[in-house]
């Protein structure tokens, strides 16, 4: 019976969570989730269909059901705007598809997170766009923690000054 209880023990550990402490920073480690942008939309995936782009999550190499927000930022005539950006579900796991109308006024970005900072970390894309709407760039700001990219933490604050500096260029 000793034997039975000590291999239900041994077996129950991998379910409890794990924990790494960083310096400030606190992570499972099964790790935080990563988040993509896909373009062009897939025209095959009918849940992708005139999507401006397709945002994809994932936990390690996996698709993940993670919340997904997205938002645009933008900085017309010195006044910031925000806007919240439509994301469905396109039925294929983890792949999500933005709807937005770029507005030719202005600087924009675009943010999209993934998860949340208290339950397993976050991953955000900030996706920087011409004064055409196009898309320019694709970052998911993070670090190297043993071999591995941790997400940052991206604070309001910090887009906004991304979105200055994009705005001055």
């Amino acid at each position: 019976m000793r034997r039975l209880s000590i291999l239900i023990a041994i077996l129950a550990l991998p379910a409890l969570p794990a924990r790494a402490e960083v310096p400030g920073l606190a992570v499972r480690l099964a790790g935080p989730p990563w988040i993509s942008i896909e373009l062009p939309a897939n025209p095959f995936v009918p849940g992708a269909r005139d999507a401006f782009c397709l945002v994809r999550v994932y936990h390690h190499g996996d698709a993940a059901y993670y919340p997904v927000q997205g938002t645009a930022e933008g900085l017309v005539a010195g006044t910031r705007r925000h806007l919240k950006i439509d994301l469905t579900d396109t039925g294929v796991p983890g792949l999500y598809a933005a709807h937005f109308q770029p507005d030719s006024a202005g600087t924009w970005m675009l943010v999209f997170r993934v998860g949340t900072e208290e339950n397993h970390g976050s991953a955000t894309a900030i996706v920087t766009l011409d004064r055409q709407g196009r898309i320019v760039s694709v970052q998911v700001p993070s670090h190297p923690v043993r071999g591995y990219l941790i997400p940052d933490a991206v604070s309001a604050e910090r887009i906004g000054q991304m979105l200055r500096d994009a705005a001055r260029s």
